[in-house]
């Protein structure tokens, strides 16, 4: 796994530990509240999503959201649907190998962004079946959201 870099080597941990044993639409209620729930707590002003590649299980915007967050969540979750990574694994790595995520590997920047805020959804045995996605803070702390709701959601199963 380990790539040299502890921020790359740190996501891609936590891919491979937060992993559920099944993922349906009352899990994906439970997490998206678990994140409105953080995202009240600081007043965050985001827009949270979970989506498969076809369906939305889950979506709500915060107060002082904007609906350009939900154009980025729709971007940074097309990345993880498309790659089965987190999205600033994507945009770290990239940036390490000095490319970015384009049209000249495929990637309409329009339809794309390799930003943090966007995780797969993984089930045990079964593979990557959705993406959760926080827009509205700095990459860092989008992604760090999703991180402590899969958490506190993996920890109670």
């Amino acid at each position: 796994m380990g790539n040299g870099t502890p921020l790359v080597d740190e996501i891609a941990e936590q891919e491979h530990r937060l992993v559920f044993e099944s993922f349906d639409e009352d899990t994906a209620l439970a997490l998206g509240e678990t994140l409105v729930g953080l995202a009240r707590a600081s007043s965050a002003p985001v827009v949270i999503n979970i989506r498969t590649p076809n369906r939305t299980l889950f979506h709500a915007a915060m107060p002082g959201s904007a609906p350009d967050n939900d154009v980025w969540a729709r971007r940074k979750s097309n990345v993880t649907l498309r790659l089965h990574k987190a999205s600033m694994w994507v945009g770290e790595n990239n940036r390490l190998k000095g490319r970015t995520l384009g049209p000249d590997h495929g990637f309409d920047p329009m339809d794309y962004a390799d930003h943090g805020g966007s995780f797969p959804i993984r089930v045990k045995g079964t593979g990557v079946v959705a993406a959760v996605t926080v827009s509205g803070l700095p990459s860092a702390d989008d992604h760090a959201m999703i991180i402590k709701a899969l958490e506190a959601q993996l920890s109670t199963r």
